[in-house]
């Protein structure tokens, strides 16, 4: 492939706005040259490419420099320490000239009508969220349509998967100047900052065509076991659901039953994980409080899931009850050949 200019200089439509495309890299070098492909590869082409090498350790940042001296649409910030994911999207924000941005992750890859798609979907109606759809992240039962922020509030609070992600989007770019990472958030960052914006929004667009496909790696901080890291997205769930009872009153109850659920997914995790003495009973405890702090029955009656519900009232009565029902679930896991975690 010719990345002189991204073999498509001499095609771009100055008619179309440009978009900045924010690249986050750490350590994912051996997943890096098919996302770049890929973001290279758009049919969309008055595009910028910001590419934050987060310190990594490995061969990432030579790659993003080995691309940005063939595509000159592309260009390379090297941070000397590493400062989050938060941080390096916000980099790129601030350094981002186009009208509108759209994130990819460096370990995912996208098809090559995704720009174009998202920015069509986005004139079809002067939304101000343009959201596809995303392969291998679960499916989404969301019929393809134009809402109002209230609305995907509301399908954010039932865990539908393709909106608990920043990627997949495309986002007025002033929108999101208005609204960076906070950057204290480590865990669940994406939830915080799109709930941020949806507060901006009148309309979302969402069609269900698979245009980005996200990577499930098991070394990725979601899927690592529980820290202090992960349990930010307490913080993050407390201010959501704080914060809804003045602008989204009608989505509380789904987003108390979110942070619900996410608590004992933790609580699962920690025993699962091998946490051990101390340092789990201080997670339950934990885990306990935040449960009862979001408790309520209108939003336990929301939940399909009977085990879930289940353990959200033994968590709720006991942690002790749930860490001896959670051992007794993680032996029996194992004794059948599962995989440890939440399922």
């Amino acid at each position: 492939m010719d990345r002189s200019n991204g073999g498509r200089a001499d095609k771009m439509d100055s008619n179309k706005p440009k978009i900045s495309i924010i690249v986050p890299v750490y350590n994912v070098g051996s997943y890096l040259e098919k996302c770049l492909d890929s973001i290279s590869a758009q049919t969309y082409s008055n595009i910028e490419i910001i590419l934050v090498d987060d310190a990594s350790t490995d061969q990432g940042g030579s790659i993003c420099d080995a691309y940005a001296a063939r595509d000159k649409r592309m260009q390379v910030v090297h941070f000397p320490v590493n400062r989050g994911l938060s941080a390096a999207r916000n980099e790129g924000i601030g350094r981002a000239t186009g009208e509108y941005i759209s994130f990819i992750d460096s370990d995912d890859y996208v098809k090559p009508n995704l720009l174009e798609k998202l920015y069509d979907n986005l004139m079809e109606c002067k939304a101000d969220i343009s959201i596809c759809g995303i392969e291998g992240f679960g499916k989404s039962n969301t019929p393809a349509g134009t809402y109002s922020a209230a609305e995907t509030v509301c399908c954010l609070a039932r865990r539908t998967p393709f909106l608990w992600n920043v990627w997949g989007k495309l986002y007025s770019a002033e929108d999101v100047k208005r609204h960076p990472f906070d950057e204290r958030a480590l865990c669940c960052e994406d939830l915080l900052f799109f709930y941020q914006m949806l507060k901006d929004a009148e309309t979302v667009r969402y069609f269900p065509d698979t245009l980005y496909h996200y990577l499930y790696r098991p070394g990725s901080l979601i899927n690592s076991g529980v820290d202090e890291k992960r349990c930010t997205v307490l913080s993050v769930l407390d201010h959501i659901c704080a914060d809804a009872s003045v602008h989204f009153p009608e989505a509380v109850p789904g987003l108390k039953l979110l942070a619900m659920d996410t608590v004992v997914r933790l609580a699962m995790q920690a025993v699962e994980g091998g946490t051990k003495g101390a340092d789990l009973s201080a997670y339950l405890k934990r885990f306990r409080e935040n449960i009862r702090h979001h408790f309520s029955w209108k939003s336990l009656a929301l939940c399909r899931d009977k085990k879930t519900r289940f353990s959200i009232l033994v968590l709720y009565v006991s942690r002790t009850a749930f860490h001896g029902i959670a051992a007794v679930y993680k032996y029996i896991k194992k004794g059948s050949g599962k995989t440890p975690g939440m399922e």
